[in-house]
């Protein structure tokens, strides 16, 4: 009889022993798996850190590739691709974050206000504009793209950054689209008590939708973010000077030259790279939680 039981109870130990086995070496698996994909996305990258540590004299493409770097370390070539006289890239950057500021704060106060019209009041004819708002989406910017030159040309703001700063505080149908669809999850009793307690309209947007409304406000500011950050024709088109010009348009006038320095332009698409990865870490979490509560209502 005590043969039996402790045989019966040994089964369940047996299996639950097999159970994290399995699931041990399932998730040891996974985590291999996922290393050797790291490895293979981050040999681009390698490549391009042992190019921008290589002096300029030393031969950028061997046999067999040097994927990591092993044997130079010319920390200078980063100091040189942003204190270039012919090509400043530390100007350059500055440019850029100023036009992404600018768009930034103009496409937040445009479509937030925007998307709590649509999505907050009631008007007649609201839906129809709305609908009216979403086919815009199809309109390429091609087809604006004259027009809209000639428009700011006129203006005379040709040469400046105002056309590529000005038209985010006209709003955009995306990211009202985006902002919209997150404001309609928001309980219309909190709405409610505050118009209760003497708030208006814009008190009730202000001091109560709009702070809950950070992490689709994430959602925007790393999608305009990396919009301006890597705009290469918008700037082409408007900006006509090189103390002017942008982080885009340094890198493709490095690639475009005859006989590029190849360790100087991989410095500077490494340094180009960090603010789009800071961006990214410090707002990962409200990004993607924002992109996975847009849309829940309809």
């Amino acid at each position: 009889m005590a043969t039996a039981e402790s045989a019966g109870n040994e089964r369940p130990a047996r299996r639950s022993a097999i159970y994290k086995a399995r699931r041990f070496g399932f998730i040891g698996f996974s985590y291999l798996l996922l290393l050797v994909l790291s490895l293979m996305i981050l040999l681009p990258l390698g490549w391009m850190t042992t190019v921008a540590l290589k002096p300029e004299n030393v031969p950028v493409f061997t046999l067999p590739p040097q994927w990591f770097p092993t044997e130079h370390w010319e920390w200078g070539n980063f100091g040189r691709a942003l204190l270039d006289p012919a090509r400043p890239f530390l100007r350059y950057t500055v440019n850029t974050l100023i036009i992404v500021g600018g768009e930034i704060a103009g496409t937040l106060f445009s479509c937030s206000l925007v998307a709590y019209a649509f999505a907050r009041l009631r008007w007649r004819g609201r839906d129809a504009l709305f609908n009216v708002l979403i086919i815009t989406m199809l309109i390429p910017w091609q087809v604006l793209m004259i027009p809209q030159f000639l428009m700011f040309f006129k203006v005379g703001w040709y040469g400046t950054f105002l056309p590529l700063i000005v038209p985010a505080f006209f709003g955009n149908a995306f990211f009202i689209f985006l902002i919209r669809q997150y404001m309609r999850t928001i309980p219309r009793e909190l709405e409610l008590a505050a118009r209760v307690d003497g708030c208006n309209h814009f008190q009730v947007f202000w001091h109560i939708v709009l702070p809950l409304c950070k992490p689709v406000l994430a959602v925007c500011v790393v999608f305009v973010f990396l919009g301006g950050w890597n705009d290469l024709l918008g700037p082409l088109i408007y900006l006509d000077s090189n103390d002017k010009f942008t982080v885009a348009i340094g890198m493709a006038n490095m690639v475009t030259r005859a006989d590029p320095n190849l360790n100087l332009l991989m410095a500077a698409n490494l340094i180009m790279m960090i603010p789009a990865i800071l961006l990214y870490f410090f707002a990962q979490e409200k990004l993607i939680g924002g992109i996975a509560s847009v849309g829940l209502k309809g």
